[in-house]
């Protein structure tokens, strides 16, 4: 009797530290994951923001394909190549920023941060958005160079990232090699960490054969055909958002080398790749235009790239 009351002393004890390593794993992955982390918390968009810019809509003209105001230009178009299994369906935003419009960033919930996410169309509606895509999703990592509406958030170099600048232009660069202070001095506006570089002066730089953004749990590779967002520059101030449908009956995605090719096909000298996959997502005139996750649904992102009125 004294055996079998030792033996099962030592099995509780074991079940027990079984249980607080499982515990401890699960609220690791649940902090990493799942549990939001604010380090900052932004002031809300303003009612005087919200008024201007539905003045100005009312002063524009638009349709479901095309806004025109003094200062943006927007036309939408979507796209259909191949057939059945080799369909793939993507949407391209023609964008022209005038009398110093810029491309503008919002993020979740109006804080930064790990884990804090909306829906794209969510931040697009609050920030009164005319159109937006998701950016490069930053709170799913905790390096690279994080710089929104000229404001440093992170410096953690990590990879190739992209920089928007206040006189309309966009460049790709090695974090590593150009400092955060550097890039607010020449003017920078906002700065995204994804990758990889589609094209540098018109040139596919890579056969990305061997690209590598995260090795997180649950990515997909990235190298295959995906839904895919990103952003390109034909001139300054003359910019393309592409987002492609993936993993649907309807559109099987693009590879990277599709997506490059896409973007010099479409009159790009610069072209960036964000965030994709499930996150991928289109908001224009009030509605999202393309087909999240393959079954009209969109994923929360951390951050939206967007036009504003």
């Amino acid at each position: 009797m004294k055996k079998f009351t030792r033996k099962k002393k030592i099995w509780l004890s074991a079940a027990f530290v079984a249980v607080l390593i499982i515990g401890s794993v699960l609220y690791k992955l649940a902090d990493r994951y799942l549990i939001e982390h604010v380090e900052v918390q932004l002031d809300a968009p303003n009612s005087t923001s919200a008024t201007q810019s539905a003045t100005a809509a009312a002063n524009a003209k638009y349709d479901d394909a095309n806004y025109e105001s003094d200062d943006v230009s927007i036309h939408v178009d979507q796209a259909i190549k191949g057939s059945g299994e080799d369909q793939i369906t993507y949407y391209v935003a023609d964008v022209t920023l005038r009398d110093g419009a810029t491309l503008q960033t919002a993020l979740a919930k109006n804080a930064f941060g790990r884990n804090i996410t909306e829906n794209t169309s969510t931040i697009a509606t609050n920030n009164n958005a005319i159109l937006a895509i998701n950016g490069d999703y930053y709170g799913f990592r905790s390096d690279g160079v994080v710089i929104r509406n000229g404001t440093v958030f992170r410096d953690e170099p990590a990879r190739d990232g992209l920089a928007l600048f206040k006189d309309g232009t966009m460049l790709s660069y090695d974090e590593s090699q150009i400092s955060s202070s550097e890039l607010v001095r020449q003017g920078v506006t906002n700065t995204f960490s994804f990758g990889p570089i589609l094209l540098k002066e018109g040139t596919i730089p890579s056969d990305f054969s061997h690209v590598e953004i995260d090795t997180n749990f649950g990515n997909h590779s990235i190298q295959g055909a995906n839904p895919r967002t990103g952003i390109g520059m034909i001139s300054p101030n003359h910019y393309v958002l592409v987002v492609v449908d993936g993993r649907s009956s309807e559109s099987k995605g693009m590879t990277l080398a599709e997506f490059a090719q896409l973007f010099k096909d479409l009159g790009c000298t610069e072209a960036y790749n964000l965030d994709g996959g499930g996150s991928s997502t289109m908001y224009f005139m009030g509605k999202v235009v393309n087909n999240p996750q393959g079954r009209e649904k969109e994923r929360g992102v951390s951050d939206i790239i967007y036009v504003g009125a």
